[in-house]
């Protein structure tokens, strides 16, 4: 008989949720990083001036992140905005503590749940309340789920997986319910699934992993079972609804769109070689999650190199076998460990949707924020469960590892509370990445306060220099080095603007090298920068000379055209190509039709506000339509047509 765990479980969790908040603290008073920037400071859409219906509804549909929006994560922002009276990053990573908080409650009440369930449909027992409790604090203070709770943007991550719980939750709660033979269990446990996929998918995509996970814990612990122990047909019926057909229905939708060469173009890599990279990054996942590094753990990974061969690098095969014997193993343990069985599967299914065919960058930490408690449902009872073999050594190696993960959380968190110190740390864990070795010459510029005497000015260079010499770079070192010059009327370097155009050229636009021509545009047009037209002009070119042409960098050329060049018919055209390319993109046609008013091409204009009446659904643009509408007279004459080419 196992001997009792003699710790008080409610105690236990409750300490353990007060070290995760004062071990995340001092990162609460840092800044803004990285996908921060479109997705929330550049972003004039989520910073709403009322709280009005139509203020609130354009906040939530205002992501860039994802053509699905994101709105329920969008809005919570916009919350934040209000409530703080603007940009405050504390708030919002305060929010985001919380939150990590609450995922902590769900994740305790789930593996309670999980463990109770290995014996039966009894409540949890006080030590598998403690085993919970252990569970819960490690995934807590992992560091690698830092990013999914300072990292403001990752909101989205975090806010997704309340749902993900609150559904396991209901789901494991009514399938208990039904094996006891009680009403309603089996319809609670289908609500739940539903509703949590629904309404999680409004903050992340992932949350349509849910009906997945789900599934898992009935193959390992449930057994799709009814209460005689025969095969439960309504069970299986859930999962064909859920699950299989979804499954089927999003391959279909998905496959020919990632089948086409031009799906991969801006990330460098080709399916096939994504396939061969990403047992890679889940192993090193694995690794990251239970013996984290400083390096390991560098937020920016992009100096992570995608495997062009089974051997190149060498590691391509050994990963990949080391992922099929992680499989094994888990059929292996199906029976006679069932627990770790599960914490392995639900980690490899969750990297399902995000390390398989979907064009995304090869390597994120966040991604591993509900994976990161599956390894800790197969690892820590191991450990912690008394009157096993070793079983001192065990709880002692448990506590080393609590000991390593909060430290590491702890000096991370530190580092994030400024953004001066967050961004050395990260150039030093990452010296071979182009955007923390940019992060950190940015940074220097904007402590320099563009005083050509200021000794972050004169740090400032070797960051970015070295930055545009990495692999992988985007043009981002670039647009710094003539942006801070400009600024301070220093000397440009002609290396820095062949080097920039020689890119562009070269290589697929990327959303770096977008930003960064229209931060270089905005900042001539708006007088503060001193760049030659003809320097400006020769980089869009360069930019557009891919087909089909960046539709980001035709309105970023067009708006140049505009306000600097003073040519109508230019931006006319680059406008018109934007919206072809970009038909269901609104903001777009505003921008078209104030230029075919300003020409006088009054009947196109009019049909392009006629296309915004029909697809403005929200009435997001109303105002907009309305003042263009003003702008034209009762009747005109066809205007003359267009030629092609800028």
């Amino acid at each position: 008989m196992r001997k009792p765990l003699c710790l008080s479980p409610r105690i236990l969790f409750a300490a353990l949720l007060v070290v995760t908040a004062a071990t995340y603290w001092p990162g609460l008073y840092g800044g803004f990083i990285f996908d921060d920037y479109p997705n929330i400071v550049d972003n004039p859409g989520l910073q709403p001036k009322d709280a009005s219906f139509r203020s609130l509804a354009a906040a939530a549909l205002s992501s860039p992140a994802s053509e699905f929006k994101r709105p329920l994560a969008s809005l919570s922002f916009a919350l934040n905005y209000l409530a703080a009276g603007g940009l405050d990053p504390f708030w919002m990573k305060l929010t985001n503590l919380v939150i990590h908080l609450l995922n902590g409650a769900l994740f305790y009440w789930l593996a309670a749940l999980l463990l109770a369930s290995r014996r039966g449909t009894g409540p949890p027992t006080d030590d598998e309340r403690v085993l919970a409790a252990l569970i819960t604090g490690g995934w807590l203070l992992l560091p690698i789920n830092l990013t999914g709770v300072i990292y403001v943007v990752q909101r989205m991550e975090s806010l997704a997986n309340v749902f993900v719980v609150l559904g396991l939750l209901g789901y494991v709660a009514g399938r208990r319910r039904s094996l006891r033979g009680e009403r309603g269990g089996l319809p609670l446990a289908a609500f739940s699934l539903i509703a949590a996929s629904g309404i999680g998918f409004l903050a992340k995509e992932t949350a349509a992993m849910t009906p997945l996970y789900a599934a898992l814990i009935e193959l390992f612990l449930l057994g799709f079972r009814r209460t005689d122990g025969r095969r439960d047909a309504g069970v299986l019926t859930l999962f064909s609804a859920l699950l299989v057909l979804p499954l089927l229905g999003g391959l279909a939708w998905q496959l020919p769109q990632v089948l086409k060469p031009s799906a991969w173009t801006a990330r460098g890599f080709t399916l096939g070689q994504r396939l061969m990279t990403e047992p890679r990054v889940v192993l090193d996942y694995l690794r990251w999650s239970l013996l984290p590094t400083p390096h390991a753990l560098s937020f920016y990974h992009d100096d992570y190199r995608a495997s062009t061969g089974w051997l190149t690098p060498w590691t391509t095969l050994p990963s990949a076998l080391g992922v099929l014997a992680l499989v094994a193993a888990i059929a292996w343990l199906r029976k006679r460990a069932p627990l770790v069985a599960l914490g392995l599967a639900l980690f490899l299914g969750c990297q399902l949707l995000t390390a398989t065919i979907l064009p995304l960058e090869l390597v994120y930490e966040h991604r591993n924020y509900f994976a990161s408690f599956s390894l800790m449902l197969a690892l820590v009872p191991v450990l912690a469960t008394a009157g096993t073999p070793l079983a001192f050594a065990r709880r002692l190696l448990l506590a080393g590892l609590m000991i390593v993960w909060t430290a590491q959380t702890a000096i991370t968190a530190y580092a994030w509370g400024s953004p001066l110190r967050l961004s050395e740390e990260l150039a030093r864990r990452a010296p071979d990445s182009p955007r923390a070795q940019y992060d950190l010459g940015r940074t220097y510029i904007i402590l320099s306060h563009y005083d050509p005497q200021s000794k972050f000015t004169r740090a400032a260079y070797a960051p970015l220099e070295r930055a545009m010499r990495l692999p992988g770079s985007s043009i981002l070192p670039e647009q710094a080095l003539i942006f801070m010059n400009s600024r301070m009327n220093l000397p440009q370097k002609p290396a820095w603007w062949q080097t920039m155009t020689d890119h562009l050229r070269d290589n697929p636009v990327t959303v770096q090298d977008e930003s960064s021509l229209e931060a270089l545009a905005k900042c001539a047009d708006d007088g503060e920068c001193k760049i030659a037209p003809a320097q400006m002009t020769q980089a869009f070119l360069a930019a557009l000379s891919h087909s089909p042409p960046d539709v980001r960098v035709l309105t970023s050329y067009a708006n140049y055209a505009q306000i600097t060049l003073h040519d109508l018919a230019l931006a006319e055209r680059l406008l018109a190509d934007a919206v072809t390319h970009a038909p269901n993109v609104l903001g777009y046609r505003v921008s078209y039709a104030d230029v075919l008013i300003q020409r006088r091409h009054f009947e196109q204009a009019r049909a392009q506000l006629d296309a915004l009446r029909r697809h403005d659904i929200a009435d997001i643009y109303a105002a907009q339509i309305q003042t263009l509408q003003q702008r034209l007279p009762a009747a005109s004459a066809p205007a003359p047509g267009r030629t092609a080419g800028y």
